[in-house]
């Protein structure tokens, strides 16, 4: 899910083929050991959660994903002084897989673990953690304040059932990127953009059309996008019932036929964001549909092409009706559990404010969640000469469905649809059944 794609397939530990051969201990040792690692962990716990008695300055941990550029270390430190010793903000990076950071911190939530005060939540997780109780609302002027020049779609992320529980803290989408030496025109619906990826391959001019159509999250992002684009959505907006209908249907023809064209990259159906940037990057392409991280990486990698480079929102399903886009990104939310709940409410306004979110969008590449930045000269000569784009973009973005199951939903999306050449009226009547087995937690979810 930034410019740095949300690594949800992060590479695997490198030390587990060393272990996989070595003998299991005895049991009464592993027995022992777990017991050891419990109370271990149960007194750092304790420590951490401790931390401010006796009039010294709490420790605020913030569970976040890695971010290479040290935007956040700069925030927490920047932050942490500016609280005057109200707080200190130590980072506790998750794993890469966004799957396994989520593990994480549900392992850690149902545990009730008082070392958890500021969570980093991707923006498909807060219905789930509210729903459970895992987090704190935010009310009152604090909810105001949150709300204040907020990204239309970005604050849609952190809303469940009329409470905001979460703050927005960095927000993506996707733009069409294109080459201007092969497209003079660019296309505004999926439709043209096909016919014009043809028309090149029959002049056997690049025309590959790059987009993630391997079976993963990436690829319910495209399907749920197209669905909306098409006036349609997958759940109702409690996420108790499954929508779908003639929109749905309509939307996810128009992935059949893309995987069916000559458009269509041969390996489309195991390729995810960064596959797309390579193989755009290559010159054996015409189109990406891809988050702004592409656009940086090729004037790197390939400093002709991205001469070449042009850019649109996101491609219109009907001819007169706007599109949806994609919405990604990272809200902040306070732990139920947390010891220092307004200690992390008073961090969480300061490592969004203005000053962070821009650090944070021009060295990291995390596109802001206040509107207003969009327009500030430094965002936009820092690297974000499609800030306009993005804003658009992002003022009518649609979110993937809110449920609490949301894990088994995508899954049943993004297994039952696929290969994309396989997305057809009938594969969205058996994606029904299984959307309603998911939300009712019923059936096994592959």
């Amino acid at each position: 899910m930034s410019f740095t794609v949300s690594p949800t397939n992060g590479p695997r530990d490198p030390g587990a083929a060393r272990r996989s051969w070595l003998p299991a201990p005895p049991r009464g040792l592993r027995r022992l050991r777990t017991t050891l690692v419990v109370a271990v962990a149960s007194v750092l716990a304790a420590c951490a959660a401790g931390a401010g008695a006796g009039g010294s300055t709490p420790t605020l941990n913030w569970y976040i994903f890695h971010e290479p550029s040290g935007s956040f270390q700069a925030a927490a430190a920047s932050c942490s002084s500016a609280s005057g010793g109200a707080y200190t903000i130590k980072l506790q990076e998750l794993p890469a897989a966004a799957d396994a950071q989520r593990l994480q911190l549900v392992r850690r939530s149902a545990a009730k673990d008082s070392s958890l005060d500021i969570l980093g939540l991707d923006v498909v997780w807060e219905a789930e953690f509210a729903e459970a109780g895992w987090i704190e609302p935010w009310t009152g002027q604090r909810r105001r304040q949150v709300e204040q020049d907020a990204v239309r779609a970005a604050l849609d992320t952190a809303m469940w059932k009329g409470q905001l529980v979460a703050a927005p803290f960095n927000s993506n989408t996707q733009l069409l990127w294109y080459r201007k030496d092969l497209v003079p025109h660019p296309p505004r619906t999926w439709a043209e953009m096909i016919s014009q990826a043809e028309a090149l391959a029959r002049q056997g001019k690049p025309h590959y059309i790059e987009i993630q159509g391997n079976s993963y999250e990436g690829y319910t992002v495209w399907v749920n996008a197209m669905i909306l684009s098409a006036g349609g959505r997958i759940l109702s907006d409690d996420g108790q019932r499954v929508i779908l209908g003639p929109p749905a249907t309509r939307g996810v023809a128009v992935i059949g036929r893309l995987a069916h064209s000559a458009a269509a990259d041969p390996s489309l159906s195991v390729q995810q964001e960064d596959q797309n940037r390579l193989a755009f990057e290559s010159g054996d392409a015409a189109f990406e549909i891809n988050y702004p991280f592409v656009y940086p990486s090729a004037q790197q990698n390939a400093p002709n092409l991205a001469k070449q480079m042009g850019w649109v929102e996101y491609l219109r399903v009907d001819a007169n009706r706007p599109s949806r886009p994609p919405v990604g990104g990272i809200d902040l939310a306070v732990s139920a559990y947390s010891q220092h709940k307004q200690q992390a409410f008073d961090a969480i306004t300061c490592l969004r404010n203005r000053e962070n979110q821009l650090r944070n969008a021009i060295k990291g590449g995390l596109p802001p969640t206040l509107a207003s930045l969009y327009h500030d000269p430094r965002l936009i000569k820092g690297g974000y000469p499609f800030a306009a784009e993005i804003l658009d973009s992002l003022q009518r973005g649609g979110v993937r469905p809110k449920t609490p199951a949301y894990q088994s939903v995508s899954t049943a999306v993004s297994t039952t649809l696929h290969p994309p050449s396989s997305a057809s009226p009938g594969r969205v009547d058996q994606l029904r059944g299984k959307l309603q087995d998911a939300i009712e937690s019923k059936g096994l979810i592959p």
